[in-house]
């Protein structure tokens, strides 16, 4: 394949230079389709994940959805009851919804999942491309049995991936995942080839409309007030959708409007060479457009090619989920009238700690991995959520989807500043002269790759010993008290002040990863040099 000898060593050439070397994608295509070399399935936080070409090739498409499958015909109970469904004529019945999102060959893998279910005789829709919370809320409208959507969230352009919701919408559980995995690598070590099975008649389903009417039916958004406030204010609200499967998705639920801009609506495969996330260096873009407009109403927002991250400015100032998550407890509390608790992933701010207990609200802080929310945004659940909320910028509420939802964000967004007069950047200040102030960081030091695994997870594991409730320690000069301890994710220590530091190893890479809250600005440093203090000190003991 003009003297490159896989499809990593292609892409490198791809994405060092995306404007000339384009055409190399069809090289990538063959790869995908001729390489037969076995993967490892591993489905993290968010599903599987894998280089197109390399790991993830068609053959290895074929065995993920074969393995869905054999998991549907089994039908052991545990797994069945994590799905929702009793058992494979239910799951015929009811279908699968297929879809992706705008990465290359999407399509074509696509069909490669709908024509071996249909030839199982299981109901199939195809989506075509659309975000991962149309998916979730789909699930739902159409009494669907699950859904696979073939999307890596955020990951670079060379990535692919390959999401399951079971019944309940929601992203799947351990349980689900397992199952896949154990079937999958087993597939992969027997060296099982699937062949492939072309789809018959296609049923297409329109996901946007169900989720606009999921959006109406549930009252969680009041969609009327938004429109109204698009249509008649002095706004100008910006909408960077990164090429992604968000694109025309505001304007079927708030409709066409002079007040809205979008940026990156176009079919890139490349993502014009960037990373496609929501990060403050992608929001460029978006705070150009807000930064040249004299509107009193500005709103800008970045969302990834899923749909399912998103991160917010108002041209004056951008706003993260850890504290866009606090201003939506608030908000829906005190303006909305929402009771329950609020669930937070345990490396999120703090903010919304404090604003909980002023008003209060129950907090549950959870494990990274937005799936460990659904115990409280199922419509049983004893304690439900107000809101839940990760500091990677994923976000759902009362009533909501059991997936992270950007557009849910954004539609939030707009409705804070309808019912408050305020641009977002003045709403959180209000909050946090009433509440606090909360200054949220990341950061990590890699470690060897001998201790990936549990290896890292025990050397961290002494951190919890040494500093309990009730230690003292001293951090940029101050004395301050260990108030509370979490264990959930890692080791978390909550200080006297409120500030605290997190200490948790990556569960895929050489790293250990820090996430801290000071009090100040100026006071992230010395939080973050304990906390790599004591990760040194946990190394070498």
């Amino acid at each position: 394949m003009q003297g490159l000898p896989d499809a990593a060593t292609c892409w490198k050439s791809i994405l060092s230079d995306v404007e000339n070397n384009r055409a190399m994608l069809s090289l990538i295509e063959k790869f995908a389709r001729e390489n037969q070399a076995a993967a490892d399935v591993v489905f993290g936080t968010s599903g599987w994940r894998g280089e197109i070409g390399t790991e993830y090739t068609f053959n290895n498409v074929r065995v993920v959805a074969s393995a869905i499958v054999r998991m549907f015909r089994v039908g052991d109970r545990r797994v069945m009851d994590a799905l929702g469904v009793s058992d494979m004529e239910e799951v015929t019945r009811r279908g699968v919804i297929v879809g992706h999102d705008n990465r290359f060959l999407g399509d074509a893998f696509a069909h490669e999942v709908i024509g071996l279910l249909q030839k199982e005789g299981i109901r199939t829709w195809y989506a075509g491309e659309a975000p991962t919370p149309e998916f979730s809320a789909g699930i739902e409208m159409l009494g669907a049995a699950c859904s696979i959507n073939l999307t890596p969230s955020h990951n670079p352009a060379n990535y692919a991936g390959f999401k399951f919701n079971p019944a309940d919408g929601g992203p799947a559980g351990s349980e689900i995942t397992a199952k896949i995995e154990e079937i999958a690598n087993a597939m992969m070590r027997d060296g099982v080839k699937p062949s492939p099975s072309m789809p018959g008649e296609v049923s297409a389903v329109d996901l946007t409309g169900l989720y606009v009417r999921y959006l109406e039916e549930r009252k969680t958004l009041d969609l009327e007030r938004i429109r109204s406030f698009v249509r008649n204010q002095d706004c100008l609200i910006c909408v960077d959708n990164v090429h992604g499967s968000t694109r025309g998705r505001v304007q079927r639920i708030i409709g066409e409007s002079g007040n809205i801009r979008y940026l990156r609506t176009g079919d890139d495969y490349l993502f014009g060479g960037v990373a496609p996330e929501p990060s403050e260096k992608n929001m460029a873009g978006v705070e150009a457009v807000l930064s040249a407009s004299g509107s009193a109403f500005r709103l800008g927002v970045i969302m990834d090619p899923d749909g399912d991250r998103i991160r917010f400015s108002d041209g004056s100032e951008q706003i993260s989920m850890n504290y866009f998550g606090a201003m939506a407890l608030h908000f829906l509390r005190v303006h909305k009238g929402m009771k329950g608790v609020v669930a937070k992933s345990v490396g999120t701010s703090n903010l919304v700690n404090a604003v909980a207990e002023r008003l209060g609200i129950p907090v549950r802080e959870t494990k990274v991995g937005f799936k460990n929310f659904r115990p409280y945004m199922l419509k049983g659940a004893p304690e439900r959520a107000i809101v839940c909320f990760e500091e990677s910028d994923g976000i759902s509420g009362y009533n909501h989807t059991l997936e992270k939802d950007a557009l849910f964000g954004f539609l939030l967004a707009v409705e804070m500043m309808a019912v408050t007069g305020r641009n977002l950047s003045a709403y959180l200040h209000d909050i946090m002269e009433e509440f606090g102030y909360y200054y949220p960081d990341r950061s990590g030091i890699s470690v060897d790759k001998s201790l990936v695994g549990e290896p890292l997870s025990k050397k961290l594991s002494v951190i919890r010993e040494r500093y309990r409730k009730g230690s003292l320690l001293t951090i940029g000069g101050n004395s301050r008290t260990v108030k509370d301890v979490i264990t959930v994710d890692g080791t978390k220590l909550v200080f006297d002040d409120g500030s605290w530091l997190m200490i948790r190893p990556s569960g895929t890479e050489p790293k250990v990863r820090f996430y801290i809250e000071a009090r100040t600005v100026e006071g992230k440093k010395a939080v973050f040099e304990t906390a790599e203090r004591m990760t040194r000190e946990a190394l070498t003991s």
